[in-house]
This record gives structure tokens, sequence and C-alpha cells, in this order.
């Protein structure tokens, strides 16, 4: 329901809702269009959560980064980056470990031009164009390789970007082609909207995002768990987004009940 991009194609279009830009505007950004805007309150006409969803999307990824740097990774890829906002990968891991390297993928024009500026004389960070349907492409990429040794563990990001892949794309060789150029001891990071979710959000959300510039393809718990396979998932498993290490803020917004987030996330290692 929300989360970074990942087109069906290239190119720049005002007129069709984006991914990267709805998401943009759940967190109240403002790298949005009138279309954008328009998707986004149909949406939220019948999921009003979708906004304390997006916010627990970002603090789940921080919590996550500083999990791993403390780990002792100390190199992440984010796929799927979305449009720049507060507490970037680059942020919250230099919280923990200075000097961390972060290479951000994505395909989107507008989110490519959003990350070079900001990131532009930064140490440790990198953007790149790149398509999760073709992680080898991305892996084998001289930029990425420049960056990341993938000879030492790293931390590969898929946050709110595998909903986005539909069955026929086939998601579980994508992961595993990540899998199999990481070392020992890295880790993946994902969340994932979930078919388990309220019913009517659920039906609004793959109608809406049907729409844009990438349709929703979500999955129940036990098919965003297979999505692990080859990991050591890192307690507490798989779990809805403010059960996962929750510090106290993250929780209020879901006094209803964690199911309120819509997304499920988690946490795995390969050993």
């Amino acid at each position: 329901m929300i989360g970074g991009c990942l087109n069906r194609e290239l190119g720049f279009d005002p007129n069709t809702p984006s991914v990267a830009r709805l998401y943009d505007y759940y967190l109240g950004g403002k790298d949005n269009f009138p279309a954008d805007r328009e998707a986004a309150e149909e949406l939220l006409k019948v999921a009003p959560e979708l906004r304390a969803a997006a916010r627990a999307n970002r603090s789940f990824l921080g919590r996550a980064v500083r999990h791993l740097a403390r780990a002792g990774i100390r190199q992440f890829l984010d796929i799927g980056t979305g449009l720049p906002t507060q507490n970037n990968v680059h942020e919250v891991a230099a919280e923990v470990a200075p000097g961390s390297s972060v290479v951000y993928v994505d395909r989107d024009p507008v989110v490519l031009v959003h990350a070079r500026a900001l990131l532009a004389g930064q140490d440790g960070t990198t953007v790149v164009e790149g398509d999760l349907r073709k992680p080898d492409a991305i892996v084998n990429d001289p930029d990425v390789r420049a960056a990341i040794d993938f000879s030492r563990p790293v931390g590969v990001l898929l946050v709110a970007i595998m909903h986005f892949v539909t069955e026929a794309e086939r998601p579980d060789e994508i992961v595993a082609a990540l899998r199999e150029a990481m070392a020992p001891g890295s880790y993946l990071v994902m969340s994932h909207g979930t078919s388990d979710a309220r019913a009517a959000a659920v039906g609004k959300g793959t109608e809406v995002y049907r729409n844009a510039n990438s349709p929703l393809t979500l999955r129940s718990r036990e098919r965003i768990t297979e999505l692990f396979e080859g990991f050591e998932l890192v307690d507490p498993g798989v779990a809805w987004l403010p059960e996962w290490r929750p510090e106290q803020t993250d929780t209020i917004d879901f006094v209803d009940g964690p199911e309120s987030s819509l997304i499920l996330c988690g946490v795995g290692r390969k050993v």
C-alpha cells in the first residue's frame, strides 16, 4: 500500500499516480502532484490508518538499520528507496556506525534526481538506477560493486517494495538472487503489505494502485515468511510493524491493534 518505487516503464508522468509520490504524500511530503493526491485521498477515505502505517514503516526501517549496525553491518543496499525524507538510511546508520557505506537503488527518475541532489557531497553514499526485478544487474552494477564488498556482510533493504512485484515476476527468485550474492552474516530487511489486513483497506488499496505506475500484490503472512527462505529470522520473526522491537512511541498510533499498521515486516540473517 505504501513504499518505494518499482516502475513498469521508465519516464516521468505527473498524470499517473506514482507509488513513490503516494508514499511521500502519506508522510506529509511535498514531492507529489494532483494525480497522486487525488488517488491518495481516495484510499485514505477507506483506510485513514495509512498515514500512521507510512510513519510506522519509516520507524521500522530506522530500528532495523540500527539493529544491523549494532550487529556489525557497515554496508547497506537499499533497493526501492523512494523519495528522500527524514531519517534516511545513511543518517540512521551514521548514528551507530559512522563511515558506513550506503547504496540507494531506484528506477523512478524523480526519485533519482532528488536523491542525487540530496546526497551530493555525502561521503559513503551512492545512488544507482536499478530495477528490483533485475537483481543480478543491481549486484553487478559497477557503482554498486565499487561501494559494496559482497565478500563481507551487507544489509539488503527491501522496505515496502516487494508488494509491487507480482507472482508472475517470481519474487522468490528475486530474493534468491540477492541472497546468493550476500556473504554469510548478511541481513535481509523486508516490510510487505499484507492481505491479512482489514478487508476494506486491502480491497481499496488494490483498486487504487491498479491505476498507479505499479500495481499492488498483497500477500499473506505465510507467503511473506516464505520470501525469507534461506535466512534465519531475527526475533520476533514476521510481525506487524509496531510489533518489531518497538520503542514506546512506535505503538501510540496502534492502540486498536497492531494489524491497523497494514504491513508485516521481518529481518533475516544469512547463516
